[in-house]
C-alpha cells in the first residue's frame, strides 16, 4: 500500500519531468504516476489530482511564490524545489481537507531527500510566508481534517 508521502514524491518527479520535457500531462500520469501507485487506487487518485491541479494553477501559484521568495527569481530556484513549492502552494489553495502543516512538512521532508542541503530551510521559509499571507487574504479554504492547526495559524497572524 502506498502512502501520501510516496504519492507526493511521485508528483514532484512528474512535475519535474513535465517542466523539463514539456511533455503531455496524460502521458506523464500514465507512465510516472499510475504504474508506481497502482497498488493503491485511492493514493493514485490523490496523486493524479494533485499533479493535474498543480499544472492548472501554475501561473497563479508562480505569482504567489514570486511574492514570497525574497531576492530569488523563480527560474533560479532549483527545479525540484520549484516543483515542491508549486505542489505545496496548490495544496494550501485547493485541497481543503489537507492541513497546512501537513502540506508544508511534506514539502520540506521531500526537499531534504531529493534536493540540496539548503532546500529544507528555504522551502520552509517560503511556504511559511505564503501560508501567513494566504490566511490574511482569506484564501485558506479548509474544512474537515484540513482545519487541524488553523487556530495556531490565526494566533500567529494576529501576533504579527
Amino acid at each position: 500500500m502506498s502512502t501520501r508521502r510516496e504519492a507526493r514524491e511521485h508528483v514532484m518527479q512528474a512535475l519535474y519531468a513535465h517542466e523539463q520535457s514539456g511533455g503531455d500531462a496524460n502521458h506523464i500520469v500514465h507512465t510516472l504516476l499510475n504504474p508506481e501507485l497502482d497498488d493503491d487506487p485511492k493514493t493514485r487518485t490523490f496523486a493524479e489530482e494533485l499533479f493535474r491541479t498543480t499544472l492548472e494553477t501554475k501561473e497563479t501559484v508562480n505569482e504567489i511564490i514570486r511574492d514570497h521568495a525574497a531576492n530569488w527569481d523563480l527560474e533560479r530556484i532549483t527545479a525540484v524545489d520549484r516543483a515542491l513549492l508549486r505542489m505545496a502552494t496548490t495544496e494550501l489553495l485547493k485541497f481543503e481537507e489537507i492541513p497546512p502543516k501537513v502540506s508544508i512538512d511534506e514539502a520540506i521532508e521531500i526537499g531534504k531527500r531529493y534536493s540540496t542541503n539548503d532546500s529544507g530551510p528555504f522551502i520552509n521559509g517560503v511556504l511559511d510566508s505564503v501560508l501567513m499571507d494566504l490566511h490574511r487574504q482569506g484564501r485558506l479554504d479548509k474544512s474537515g481534517r484540513g482545519l487541524v492547526g488553523m487556530d495556531t495559524i490565526r494566533e500567529r497572524a494576529q501576533s504579527e
